[in-house]
């Protein structure tokens, strides 16, 4: 069955319809043309072109109108005037199903939008769209102050989706696209002949959602009165809508002509490109090849009513009776053979003559419908766009336009031979799968989609596709599809798109995209509290070597530069290049600003390398200024303003180094920098000392332990806390040479003591967890050099932390077991304010416990802390361990513990760390005390 068969029936009706016109008409040269007014919904667009033609091809003129368009302001205003009286005829869409049941006498005149343009859009956030992500997210759907206007359909598509409105953040529908873009929204609900127009240009995902994917089938616009004009002016609404037809069945067959009709007559308020998108999407919307423009079907009307009633908005099989006009068209064949019938009794003598009178009838109505079908033929074969129809099981060609045809690349007779798919690009098939199935069940009635398509020749040509499901009485379904020749525009988008965002030496984003993504990551950033890094890198002499080598050469130094860069960065984060040798970074989403410093000095290291151009090498560096989102600026044109200033910072200090805008930041940056710098000198020029504390037995008061501390004696600054060195160290991998150092001077100490003073004497030394990181045998050296001093194991404790042993990694259990079989001790510091797991002291052999300060500070009798280290005590006993106290420094504290059974104890109470050599005297006099009073 072809398309021309598939619509005699139209035929047929549009032909009754013509003959009616034709006998009712009277000259109307003679007349004066009738003034009326046609109220649209919205501003002068494509979307109102069929009245545009039939007012300036003369439509209205011919039927006695003298019609005025009026530009609409919102979608409510046909309906107000018209039943004001102020305008006869009006613009208006499935809502007056309601206007009517309220009450207003409204009359449908004829559908010219077979299905309804309202979609909603939903921002892109993965390649797997869920319409139930917009819960809870910002939406605007139409009014807030009258939201069941042009929402209604949306409404219920989202409550048969399971998304009550009551889900949803809304907020008063701006019209404003940018207000999508930038992300004040996330959905918003849009015309499918306009706003995705605008998107689609400046390049911006989104999803697209329609009712129709529900079931939820609205007509679009139509053409309506009231009954008044109807009562008092039959044929004049008659005439008019005869006249309104007529213009859009032009405008749609003459699509361009229209567009440049409207710019130079109506408004340039959208360009060409717009009109004729709008006029390319409206085609499967009116369908006007396939259905007579004004056709309704009461059966559509009744679906709405339906959905309406499911909304509670309309009682359930409400009666609207007389809100559809009637045409009258099935009504005039059959007075003409009435008539015909009449006539032939009152005049028998004529029955001949009326005999041959309906022969006549029949025969033009035979030409006529022969001419509808060659017209609709003709369209077909003639539309701008390829259309075929498609057998929806198999997917085969039925029927095809030579459009079609020249599109696919494929003659007639070769594409009947095989099947959609088969010319689908393989890439593209799995995309479509889920949307043909969908159809072919008839859950939905079409979707829409952009695709490739493989020629006979091996090309391929990028097209936009509509499918629609179409069903008649009687008839085998079938599948209508129209496609256009998108390729040069799609080629056309992407070069375009890729010259306005991109640089087209290093392929960066360039300062648009740059500026547009750091929009974006501030929008995103604010809601969720996190902050954001911008990094200005300029490359240090690269003017020289530009000039040296050639502009050539230094577009391929600018090339490797920017690779290096990325590769320093996450891949959700942005390089981009702002031009010359200027380079911009947004670290995104950032859990703390330590990292940025890592990152910044990772990228001086890569540009640090020389760079290979030909048979040359250059060098460069780099300055990076470095500003944070939202701590030195909220707003984009400050931050960026900062980052910059910060950069020259950076090169006014020495180049080569990154520096801070923040006046805080960039004086602990500039400290940190410049004390790890001094630290790399001090590991080689001896500036650390080692100082010891005296860890006390309790029952005895004897020292026979102490903790080696290191204190860095630096030549400016003095005397450095560990606490301010030391993560430096960690940080720069210098700790395995200081805690290198810290060993052997404490092994050199303790070697002294056990000869001099105490043959028992033992030191415990601070291991950092960056020490554990190394190779498994690593400490093989220490063995080794305590062998050469001839010192057993036990002359030395090591002193980790809880979080260390949290690592219960292979190599951790290791180094512990090679320290026991050393016969070196353990002791865990800084007990009970970590994790304290009793699993571990169970599985790693630990010698003493620490009982932090933080529990000795406040100890008193019957005190929660005294509670806490009586637990610690006996636990540790029960365990074979002994324990040992930090931070006592009261006569009171050291009571309490010695009541408690603590055995050892260390603090201020005793003595605070002192330098080996004051250590060494202490210790001679403790001797010499100990002696005297054994000669007593």
């Amino acid at each position: 069955m072809d398309l021309a068969s598939l619509l005699r029936r139209k035929s047929l009706s549009a032909l009754s319809a013509v003959l009616a016109v034709v006998a009712l008409a009277v000259p109307l040269s003679a007349q004066a043309l009738e003034k009326v007014t046609l109220q649209l919904k919205h501003t002068h667009q494509f979307q109102f072109a069929g009245y545009y033609a039939a007012l300036e091809k003369g439509y209205y003129r011919d039927a006695g109108l003298d019609v005025t368009i009026a530009e609409g302001h919102d979608g409510n205003e046909p309906e107000r005037k018209v039943i004001a009286g102020e305008a006869e005829y009006g613009v208006g869409s499935s809502s007056l199903l309601l206007a009517r049941l309220a009450g207003k006498p409204v009359v449908v005149l004829g559908v010219v939008f077979q299905h309804s343009p309202y979609v909603l859009l939903v921002r892109q956030h993965n390649s797997s769209p869920n319409i139930h992500d917009i819960k809870g997210k910002r939406v605007m759907i139409g009014s807030l102050t009258d939201e069941l206007t042009q929402a209604d359909e949306l409404v219920a598509f989202l409550k048969k989706e399971g998304i009550p409105m009551s889900s949803l953040i809304r907020v008063d529908h701006s019209f404003n696209p940018d207000d999508f873009i930038k992300g004040k929204v996330d959905a918003m609900s849009a015309y499918v002949t306009n706003e995705p127009d605008y998107l689609d240009r400046v390049g911006f995902l989104y999803d697209v959602y329609s009712p129709r994917s529900a079931g939820i089938d609205f007509y679009g616009d139509n053409v309506f009165t009231s009954e008044k004009e109807l009562a008092q002016h039959p044929e004049r609404v008659k005439a008019f809508r005869t006249a309104t037809m007529r213009g859009w069945q032009y405008a749609m067959s003459h699509q361009e002509e229209i567009a440049d009709l409207i710019l130079s007559k109506y408004t340039r308020r959208n360009d060409r490109q717009h009109l004729l998108f709008e006029a390319r999407q409206m085609i499967p919307l009116v369908q006007p090849v396939l259905v007579e423009i004004g056709y309704m079907n009461p059966e559509r009307w009744h679906h709405i009513a339906d959905v309406y009633a499911d909304l509670g908005l309309l009682p359930k099989n409400a009666n609207f009776d007389g809100f559809l006009y009637n045409t009258g068209s099935n009504r005039d064949l059959t007075w003409l053979y009435r008539l015909l019938a009449g006539a032939g009794l009152l005049l028998l003598l004529g029955s001949l003559v009326h005999f041959s009178q309906l022969a006549r009838e029949r025969q033009r109505a035979q030409v006529a419908i022969r001419k509808g079908e060659q017209r609709f033929r003709t369209m077909f074969e003639e539309a701008p766009m390829g259309i075929a129809l498609l057998q929806p099981a198999s997917g085969a060609f039925k029927d095809i336009n030579s459009r079609f045809a020249e599109i696919s690349g494929r003659n007639a007779s070769d594409l009947r031979a095989i099947h959609w798919n088969d010319i689908t690009h393989p890439d593209d098939v799995y995309n479509e799968t889920e949307q043909m199935a969908l159809l072919k069940s008839g859950k939905i009635e079409g979707f829409k989609t952009s695709k490739r398509l493989m020629r006979a020749d091996g090309s391929v040509v990028w097209i936009d596709a509509s499918i629609a499901r179409m069903d008649e009485e009687g008839a085998e379904p079938h599948l209508l599809c129209m496609i256009e020749d998108v390729t040069e525009k799609k080629k056309s988008e992407a070069l375009i798109w890729q010259q306005a965002n991109f640089d087209t030496l290093t392929q960066l984003p360039n300062r648009r995209m740059f500026l547009d993504r750091l929009e974006h990551d501030i929008l995103k950033c604010r809601r969720e509290n996190k902050r954001i890094a911008i990094l200005f890198i300029d490359l240090d002499h690269f003017k020289e070597v530009n000039d040296t080598l050639g502009h050539h050469q230094g577009d391929v130094l600018l090339v490797e530069a920017a690779r290096r860069i990325r590769s320093c960065v996450r891949e959700s984060d942005t390089v981009a290049r702002l031009g010359g040798d200027e380079f911009t970074i947004i670290l995104s989403e950032l859990e703390a600003v330590a990292r940025v410093e890592t990152i910044a000095q990772k990228i001086i290291t890569e540009l640090q390398a020389p760079f290979a151009l030909g048979q040359e090498q250059a060098f460069v560096s780099a300055s990076i200024g470095i500003t944070i989102y939202p701590d030195d600026a909220r707003d984009i044109d400050d931050l960026l303003k900062h980052a910059d200033q910060a950069m020259y910072a950076a090169k006014g200090a020495g180049r080569n180094r990154f520096s801070y805008f923040t006046p805080a930041l960039q004086t602990a940056a500039i400290n940190r920098m410049r004390l790890t710098n001094d630290l790399r000198a001090a590991v080689k020029q001896n500036q650390f000392a080692l100082y010891f504390q005296p860890i006390v037995h309790l029952e005895t008061g004897r020292v026979h332990k102490a903790e080696a501390l290191i204190r860095w004696l630096h030549p400016q600054r003095g005397i450095v806390s560990p606490l301010d060195f030391i993560p430096l160290a960690e940080s720069t991998g210098l700790i395995v040479d200081i805690g290198e150092w810290v060993f052997r001077e404490a092994a050199r100490w303790v070697r002294k003591w056990r000869d001099e003073i105490d043959p028992e004497f033992q030191v415990s030394i601070n291991q950092s967890p960056v020490e554990f990181q190394r190779d498994g045998r690593a400490y093989d050296g220490w063995f080794a050099h305590l062998q050469e001093l001839g010192l057993a194991g036990s002359a030395m404790s090591v002193e980790i932390t809880e979080g260390l042993l949290l690592d219960a990694s292979r190599g951790v259990q290791d180094k512990l077991l090679q320290m026991r079989d050393a016969g070196m001790q353990v002791a865990l510091d800084d007990f009970g304010t970590g994790y304290s797991s009793l699993a571990y002291l169970k599985k790693f052999d630990i010698d003493y416990l620490k009982i932090d300060r933080t529990f000795v500070r406040n100890l008193a009798p019957d005190s929660s802390d005294m509670a806490l280290s009586e637990a610690i005590i006996v636990m540790a006993h029960k365990l074979d361990l002994m324990v040992i106290a930090e931070g006592v420094e009261t006569a009171q504290q050291r009571d309490l513990l010695t009541e408690a059974g603590c055995d050892y104890a260390q603090g201020f109470l005793f003595a605070r760390p002192m330098p080996g050599e004051e250590f060494d005297a202490l210790l001679r006099a403790q001797a010499s005390a100990e002696r005297e009073f054994a000669l007593k």
